[in-house]
């Protein structure tokens, strides 16, 4: 994730004190572990959040985006650590492509402040699965109760909302409480917009920062797992247990 804004120091301040994220040149830490990325206002790009993902061959990726009737929209870049560029789907969402050569990105996850999920917004579902899945062998699935992107490996890599009349990745990051988190956002200059609703595993809320840029926040929410054990295998481990032959 990197955020483009015209506002770094307001940035800075909301996300300081949203998340305790503090600033180190061109990245946002988390106790000194890079969480996101931040970078002022460029001409090639629209400020906002830019969900960025990995490209191992960023020139094959490139093709494949042409290929599937995506576009191309900034020339590839050298970077400390990486090789990237901004491409757009074949319906006009923007995301980055980020090849590795010696910085993957996010240093940490799956704790409050830290990247979570990001989600496409689309009101072309199938236009959507197309192009992803010819550029990066993903298939769509709902398993729990909304969309989620399932890489060739059957990993969860990402989501999909439909129905907005939008087209844009966005991104969320986890916390440990969405309501406590959301009355806060409006004493720091932000604004909630959708939320909290449950989605998924997790409870989420869609936030507006100062500078208009949109992402969310999401909490696990604890599931009860019920196990049950045939009545005959109960019998059956008894059974050995005493000694005798059970199955």
């Amino acid at each position: 994730m990197e955020l483009t804004t015209s506002n770094p120091a307001r940035a800075a301040r909301f996300y300081g004190d949203l998340f305790g994220w503090e600033v180190d040149g061109d990245h946002f830490l988390l106790d000194g572990r890079a969480v996101a990325g931040l970078t002022g206002s460029r001409p090639d790009r629209p400020d906002g959040w830019l969900t960025y993902l990995a490209a191992p061959d960023l020139d094959e990726t490139v093709e494949r985006v042409r290929s599937a009737y995506g576009r191309l929209l900034t020339r590839p870049e050298e970077r400390p650590g990486a090789r990237s560029t901004i491409v757009a789907d074949a319906d006009g969402a923007r995301f980055g492509l980020w090849q590795a050569t010696g910085f993957a990105g996010c240093q940490v996850r799956g704790e409050p402040g830290t990247m979570a999920w990001s989600d496409l917004l689309t009101d072309d579902v199938a236009a959507a699965t197309a192009f992803y899945g010819s550029v990066f062998g993903w298939t769509l699935t709902h398993e729990f109760g909304s969309g989620e992107w399932l890489s060739e490996a059957h990993d969860s890599v990402a989501g999909v909302i439909s129905g907005r009349y939008d087209r844009r990745w966005q991104p969320s990051f986890q916390v440990a409480d969405c309501p406590e988190l959301a009355d806060h956002v409006g004493r720091l200059g932000g604004r909630v917009t959708a939320g909290p609703i449950e989605m998924g595993l997790g409870r989420y809320v869609e936030i507006v920062d100062p500078s208009g840029a949109p992402f969310a926040i999401t909490a696990p929410l604890p599931r009860p797992v019920e196990l049950s054990v045939a009545y005959n295998d109960i019998i059956g481990l008894e059974l050995t247990y005493g000694g005798s032959a059970a199955f």
